[in-house]
């Protein structure tokens, strides 16, 4: 096939880009800007535009297909030439549904938990060499994209984002996948520029799970409320496997999980992970992998990238970053390192980045999501809302939705940069929290505390 991407250069469209070039198909693409590692990485692959920017001759009626990205609007003008040509336009979720049609399509859904349960999955599968086509939210230990792609695999994993299509087609993309296995993690309001109201957002999910084809089934958490409430009010010809965290203990900062075999050392940690691999073991038991499998498996699972990710320590003092930006990630993953580490000064930073994070409708979500922590602190800048086109909020107004009487609240990189620069690291843990950077904070120079 004659393949087009606008807008190539994106984290998910440059992955598919790449293996559907691996796949055999003629790709080209267009970009008004591309960052790294994409930029790199299609250029190795001879798939870099030669000018960035969009051009309307590249589209043709030879083409078989156009990939219309996400960070692509409506009025792009190689999708109005697409439209005008009558040339399929697809987006990134359509097509990867058109690849995996004939497949067995297994979704991991979830506000919070479905990069990380998808990698487990995954990590199992390649444990045992069983091969499975794929597309995950992140980049992963041992694989060398995010996407794969193949004519023969049985099983396709996709990870189920609730977030929307594209700008032509503002349905949620896991409503897209029409499972045969699903799983369904957690439900916690996020994305309020998308979805206004609670109830929107939950409405999202229940069109997901009524997505799931006759005589498939739904993996759910039954520790969330919403969840519970959800899958077990469905009426459908489905089998439902609930799954509950598991037993385990810390010794000596190193969790144990408890397991038929017995108990059994993990190199990662925080009751929501192992909340999630309890998951995972059902999925991976319904593709054909035993629990004493699984188990051995994940033995060797050293996380997903950017989830509760070690940038450096010793026996003194330990510096985590973590993707959590929403309040219930931050709350999870908070209470996880003061779980795992009770002997410890933990300290906590957060970034408010996102559109819903820095909403002053939002904010008071965030009460008691930083509460585990000795000392917390929160950054953002002024320059974010403005770029959002949010109301201005205050220092004033973080503390009053986070109700914590020791939150620092900083509104500069450099200040920020200056109070961790004047941190006692000695029996501490510093917990960075943020989908962003911190206003282009240096975390490795910081890591050199930790060394």
């Amino acid at each position: 096939m004659n393949i087009h991407f606008i807008a190539i250069g994106g984290s998910a469209m440059h992955n598919l880009a790449l293996a559907l070039h691996d796949k055999g198909h003629r790709i080209s693409g267009s970009d008004d800007v591309i960052f790294e590692p994409s930029k790199t990485r299609l250029q190795k692959a001879g798939l870099l535009p030669d000018t960035f920017g969009w051009f309307p001759d590249k589209i043709h009626s030879g083409l078989d297909a156009v990939i219309l990205g996400m960070h692509a609007r409506a009025d792009n003008p190689e999708l109005a030439r697409a439209r005008e040509l009558g040339v399929p336009i697809y987006s990134y979720p359509e097509f990867l549904y058109e690849q995996a049609r004939d497949k067995t399509r297994v979704v991991i859904g979830g506000s919070h938990g479905k990069t990380t349960i998808t990698s487990m999955i995954l990590h199992v599968l390649s444990y045992w060499d069983k091969p499975a086509d794929y597309m995950v939210g992140a980049q992963l230990d041992g694989f060398d994209r995010m996407v794969h792609l193949t004519g023969e695999n049985e099983f396709m994993v996709l990870e189920g984002d609730e977030y929307l299509s594209s700008a032509i087609d503002r349905r949620p993309k896991f409503h897209l996948y029409q499972p045969n296995i699903a799983l369904l993690s957690g439900i916690a309001w996020d994305h309020i520029n998308v979805f206004p109201t609670f109830e929107n957002y939950l409405e999202q999910f229940r069109i997901f799970l009524e997505g799931i084809v006759p005589g498939g089934s739904i993996t759910y958490n039954t520790e969330d409320p919403e969840v519970k409430a959800l899958v077990e009010g469905l009426q459908a010809p489905i089998r439902k496997f609930p799954y509950a965290t598991p037993d385990y203990e810390i010794r000596d900062g190193v969790t144990y999980l408890d397991t038929p075999e017995g108990m059994m050392p993990l190199k990662v940690f925080g009751r929501h992970n192992l909340n999630n691999m309890a998951g995972a073991q059902w999925i991976c038991q319904q593709m054909g992998v035993d629990a004493t499998e699984f188990y051995e498996a994940m033995a060797t699972f050293k996380g997903a990238a950017r989830r509760l990710e070690l940038l450096a320590g010793n026996d003194a003092g330990y510096l985590f970053k973590d993707f959590a930006h929403s309040p219930s990630k931050a709350q999870a993953t908070t209470r996880a390192v003061r779980e795992q580490y009770p002997g410890k000064k933990l300290v906590a930073c957060l970034e408010l980045h996102t559109y819903s994070s820095l909403n002053a409708d939002f904010l008071s979500d965030y009460r008691g999501s930083l509460d585990a922590a000795d000392r917390a602190l929160v950054f953002y800048t002024p320059e974010a809302l403005k770029i959002k086109g949010l109301e201005e909020i205050s220092p004033e107004d973080i503390q009053r939705a986070f109700n914590l009487q020791h939150l620092e609240v900083y509104t500069e990189t450099a200040a920020l940069r200056e109070a961790l620069e004047d941190l006692e690291v000695s029996d501490t843990v510093l917990l960075m929290m943020s989908s962003g950077n911190y206003g282009g904070l240096d975390l490795e120079a910081l890591a050199g505390k930790f060394r």
